[in-house]
């Protein structure tokens, strides 16, 4: 399990600069899934999906939401486990890895696809749409980027990069590397005993191989789920994090919009 139910964003809220709302989307097949939308006040130019660890949508992304919205990016959380478990609570009682393992990654997709839909209504259609994802969700996050959607950018915190996930679908991360189709953030700790360093510097060899534009960052000592409010040894990490993401986000925005 990546975060519990105590652990929290570690970024300090802005109050009244966003506001959230708890809503159930459905995807083509007729699947009903939880999803948390978060507004800007003053909403900009980018636009970001959420991929939570393997408890699904919990309070943890619920309150990133809020932070993205808060600095301007609109963004939505989505659950995995509509189909298996309907719209429950995922907090520390829900026993995740039923659900997990018969995830599909074509039914993911449909999910996905209802999901970007939802972002892409009304102004939304017009702004740069990214993705970002924790642990299992990093590895979502980067599949994504390999599946055909037009994303502008993925970002992945402790992305599993040697494992199969969603179970059946095709490859790893690092097999799939060389088919992501836009600009890559990935964001490790160096002492994370679940994702050698090993694998983190594979993955960045073959995005470089690919030619895919990329920035892959290990934070020496920090360990997996080090972005997290109460691990106060790695607030410096955590907020080098943050600050990359908005960078990277406000980066490629801004040359989404120059292109002809």
């Amino acid at each position: 399990m990546c975060y519990d139910d105590n652990a929290r964003p570690p970024i300090t809220p802005n109050d009244g600069a966003a506001h959230g709302e708890d809503i159930v989307l459905t995807a083509e097949d007729g699947n009903r899934f939880a999803a948390y939308a978060a507004h800007p006040a003053q909403p900009g130019g980018a636009q970001i999906l959420i991929f939570p660890d393997v408890r699904g949508l919990h309070q943890f992304y619920k309150e990133l939401a809020l932070r993205f919205a808060e600095a301007g990016i609109s963004a939505l959380a989505i659950d995995y486990f509509g189909r298996t478990a309907d719209l429950t609570a995922r907090d520390d009682s829900f026993e995740y890895m039923p659900h997990v393992m018969q995830m599909k990654m074509e039914t993911f997709r449909a999910d996905v696809a209802a999901a970007l839909a939802h972002l892409h209504t009304g102004a939304g259609a017009s702004r740069a749409t990214f993705t970002v994802g924790f642990c299992m969700g990093g590895s979502l996050s980067f599949r994504t980027a390999a599946s055909g959607f037009d994303l502008t950018g993925a970002i992945g915190f402790y992305a599993g990069l040697s494992r199969v996930m969603p179970p059946g679908a095709t490859g790893t991360i690092l097999d799939i590397a060389g088919s992501i189709t836009c600009p890559v953030l990935g964001l490790f700790g160096g002492a994370d005993q679940a994702i050698p360093v090993s694998d983190v510097e594979a993955l960045d060899q073959k995005l470089d191989t690919a030619g895919v534009e990329h920035e892959i960052v290990i934070y020496p000592g920090a360990p997996h789920s080090f972005f997290d409010r109460r691990a106060t040894d790695y607030a410096e990490a955590s907020a080098d994090a943050w600050q990359r993401i908005l960078t990277f986000i406000e980066t490629h925005t801004a040359w989404r919009s120059e292109r002809p």
